[in-house]
């Protein structure tokens, strides 16, 4: 048991302390790390009360709804930002392989709560999608003949298929080909077996099957402070968003999962682990078109390479998009920025996020990073014509008229200390946990919502290190590649992306 977590016993129950009540586990935030967490939690322990706070009126409406992300599955079987070249040539598998990695740990939970009734029938939330690259010029297609074959023997990246004919790529996927310039040189790879995850869907059914599990969520509720007591206990400062008085409620262990609110939340927690920690928001817009004949003509998830300076979630890709069983092309994103860590928060979280301790690395990422801000400076002055310009560039047929410009959810990217470099911009997600292990809270981005499952099972093992050996057993039960790896093992992975797939319905 952690220290300072002696109070977590096997059989918690409710009770009152001075008028205010004590749960076991408070999760902040309504998203899909908060819903996985709470779902591990309420299968380990049963017993253990669990509450959710949600700042608006439902859950899943920020990052995690299904049109403020890119909500594929992040495997890397396309993202060739998980690839970078190196400036000696060499293309490095290591983080593409890690990252299906840590997705195969999301898929095969997954695949037991649909087996054990816990979510509903799969198609509601996930559906089979090839992933693909797609690149021009001589250059770009050397460096992907490369990657493939850094992947050829990878067990996790089966059946990669390469081509640089226009007439297999328009059989793949006719978009990408149709009035094309056949002279143009061009390459395409495409594995069958992706996805397309609607993480908003997702968290819905994650929360439905804790709160039937005993779980309380109460949504238009924010917590505005919390602070540890002595006794080892968070107390939090909870706001009915509605108008109704403000209660106090005591926590054995609080997770912070609450998007870009998380960074105010846990420098007002004033743990020691935070200092040094800023964030740096990006927005983003796609376009987006549900025309059926458009629609029908390209069934897959396609990725090309991004832009000099561009951020690494700015890549730009044309998606197949299942939402409310509703089938939609998505293209973009095309970046911005803005002050706000939340889409629908104030202007000031930037400003008002600054400290002394993350002030110096926070100036170094911004002298550091001048690509990125001309780039950002670009992209918001871009015209419309120059977004579908942009589109065409994958899709040459594209027409204005089908298209409609949305807004997506804002991402805020870590900014920390680098003891060599002063600070440094990370393009990830960062856990952060209190010393005595009753609170954790998560930063940062990509890959983000597809990697929940083992996020959270990170959480899970540094704050509670006593109880991972008692509770391996249904870990293994609810994931059985815990503590191996697949990518390690060839028999393994091909059997357990099979059985995966059978379960989650993804063999068409």
């Amino acid at each position: 048991m952690s220290p300072g977590q002696e109070h977590l016993r096997s059989a918690p129950r409710l009770e009152s302390v001075n008028s205010e009540e004590t749960v076991d586990v408070v999760l902040i935030g309504g998203g899909i790390m908060s819903a996985t967490l709470g779902s591990l939690i309420s299968q380990l322990e049963p017993d253990w009360s669990i509450r959710v706070y949600e700042r608006l009126g439902e859950v899943a409406q920020e990052s995690s709804n299904a049109w403020n992300n890119a909500g594929t599955g992040h495997a890397a079987l396309c993202e060739l930002n998980y690839m970078p070249e190196g400036a000696d040539g060499t293309v490095d598998a290591s983080k593409a392989v890690s990252i299906n990695e840590q997705f195969q740990i999301s898929r095969q939970y997954w695949a037991h709560l649909v087996s054990t009734g816990a979510l509903p029938e799969p198609h509601n939330f996930i559906n089979s999608t090839p992933h693909m690259t797609f690149v021009k010029g001589a250059a770009n297609i050397d460096y992907l003949r490369r990657r493939v074959e850094a992947l050829k023997d990878q067990p996790l990246f089966p059946d990669m298929e390469f081509t640089e004919d226009l007439e297999r790529i328009a059989e793949w996927t006719p978009l990408l080909a149709k009035k094309r310039n056949p002279k143009q040189k061009v390459a395409a790879t495409r594995i069958a077996a992706g996805t397309d995850v609607d993480f908003g869907a997702l968290t819905k059914f994650l929360f439905e099957d804790i709160s039937r599990r005993g779980a309380s969520i109460q949504t238009n509720h924010q917590v505005t402070w919390l602070k540890r007591q002595k006794d080892g206990t968070w107390k939090l400062r909870v706001r009915h968003t509605v108008g109704q008085t403000p209660k106090v409620v005591n926590a054995r262990f609080v997770f912070v999962g609450a998007g870009g609110g998380a960074l105010a939340l846990l420098q007002h927690s004033g743990i020691e682990e935070i200092k040094g920690f800023g964030g740096f928001p990006i927005s983003g817009q796609f376009l987006r078109t549900t025309n059926p004949k458009v629609v029908a003509q390209h069934q897959a998830k396609v990725y090309g390479k991004a832009a000099v300076g561009a951020p690494p979630m700015s890549v730009p890709h044309l998606d197949t998009r299942v939402v409310d069983g509703e089938t939609a092309l998505l293209f973009g994103p095309y970046a911005g920025f803005t002050p706000k860590f939340l889409k629908t928060s104030t202007w000031f979280d930037l400003p008002f996020s600054i400290r002394l301790h993350n002030l110096g690395p926070m100036l170094q990422v911004g002298l550091k990073n001048f690509d990125l801000v001309k780039y950002l400076v670009s992209e918001l002055l871009a015209s419309r014509s120059k977004k579908m310009a942009a589109l065409r560039e994958f899709m040459p047929t594209a027409k204005d008229a089908d298209w409609e410009l949305i807004t997506a959810g804002q991402r805020v990217q870590v900014m920390k200390k680098d003891p060599k470099q002063g600070g440094i911009l990370q393009f990830g997600t960062e856990i952060i946990t209190g010393a005595d292990g009753t609170i954790a809270g998560l930063l940062g981005a990509s890959p983000g919502a597809s990697t929940a499952a083992p996020i959270m099972l990170d959480v899970l093992s540094r704050c509670f290190p006593a109880r991972m050996e008692a509770w391996e057993p249904k870990l293994r039960e609810m994931i059985p590649s815990y503590g191996t790896k697949l990518s390690s093992d060839p028999a393994a992975a091909e059997a357990s992306l099979a059985e995966t797939a059978k379960v989650l319905d993804l063999t068409a």
